[in-house]
């Protein structure tokens, strides 16, 4: 049983920053590609960043610039680095993951439950 757990969300004002982070435990070889998806009310899902296990990143033009997407490959984590944040970076915020459980093995893709962020004055 795998599991990603976020953490990091909250309120804060336009211009703010936080950082999220994800962790993903339980019986894991390897994770091909880690990334933050959010969804605001009303809205489906959409990308915000990805980044595979070389660390090539690739972002939503909407938060380039603005955030940054490091993991740790050892760890199994994924932060999510979020400056100069604007009313409409609000949403919930999904860390997602291409986990492999055995060597050559098909990937499974795999979701958290999701963090609030609130951007809000």
């Amino acid at each position: 049983q795998v599991q990603l757990v976020e953490s990091g969300g909250g309120l804060v004002q336009p211009g703010g920053s936080l950082r999220l982070s994800c962790a993903a435990s339980g019986s894991i070889f390897s994770i091909d590609i880690m990334g933050w998806y959010r969804q605001a009310p009303g809205k489906v899902r959409e990308l915000v960043a990805t980044i595979d296990s070389s660390s090539t990143t690739n972002y939503a033009d909407s938060v380039k610039g603005r955030f940054t997407i490091s993991r740790d490959n050892a760890k199994n984590t994924v932060w999510l680095q979020m400056n100069s944040l604007k009313f409409e970076d609000t949403a919930v915020y999904y860390c997602n993951a291409l986990i492999r459980y055995r060597s050559g093995g098909i990937p499974f893709n795999r979701w958290g439950e999701g963090t609030q962020v609130t951007v809000s004055s």
